[in-house]
């Protein structure tokens, strides 16, 4: 699968996510200062969609157990979780969002 277009830039908020569930697995797509973010969606701590936690600061907060993940690169941030999760690469064509669900890496490029 290369980029598949998931939703228009109005779609998604200043400062909040989307879960996406075209993949394998659910994807969170984040709008951090129009700049568009995506990683896997469940928490590695709590089994929790990270698409419906608080977002700073490029950093969203599992609303289960306050465990921090990095929006841009999917490394925690803060505990309790200790795993991190994938990142996805994006892009932006126009008006539309595109996300590669094939290239999902962790942060230590695996």
């Amino acid at each position: 699968m290369a980029f598949v277009k998931v939703c228009a830039r109005g779609d998604v908020p200043e400062g909040e996510g989307i879960k996406l569930e075209q993949g394998a697995e659910p994807v969170a797509l984040f709008n951090a200062d129009g700049e568009f973010y995506a990683i896997g969606d469940t928490c590695t701590h709590g089994d929790w969609s990270l698409s419906e936690g608080y977002m700073e600061d490029c950093e969203v907060e599992c609303t289960l157990h306050m465990a921090k993940f990095c929006i841009k690169t999917g490394r925690v941030t803060a505990p309790p979780a200790t795993a991190p999760v994938k990142s996805y690469p994006v892009k932006v064509e126009g008006d539309d969002i595109w996300v590669d669900f094939d290239a999902g890496t962790l942060p230590d490029g695996r």
